[in-house]
């Protein structure tokens, strides 16, 4: 699980990190994170409008980015849609 969550964080950064702040995904940052390591969780991936809505449900601050908190988020409900644990 430790790597499981040293993948997760790394490949945040990589991601935030692109246009300057590895604090935050901005919209383009979360689009293409989501279409190229999450195809086969998010339906729809490659559709722009999945992912802003997808994006603005995870934005609790409100403020067009995501921090890692809100980014996590996505990763549990994932995990456990992925694992039976929702309905």
């Amino acid at each position: 699980m430790e790597s499981a969550i040293g993948v997760l964080v790394s490949q945040f950064k990589t991601y935030s990190s692109s246009d300057g702040s590895s604090e935050t995904l901005s919209r383009e940052e979360f689009r293409r994170l989501v279409t190229s390591e999450l195809p086969n969780f998010v339906k729809n991936a490659g559709d722009p409008a999945v992912t802003d809505q997808l994006m603005s449900s995870l934005d609790k601050n409100n403020d067009g980015e995501l921090n890692f908190l809100e980014f996590w988020q996505l990763i549990g409900h994932l995990a456990s849609k992925h694992g039976g644990f929702s309905q």
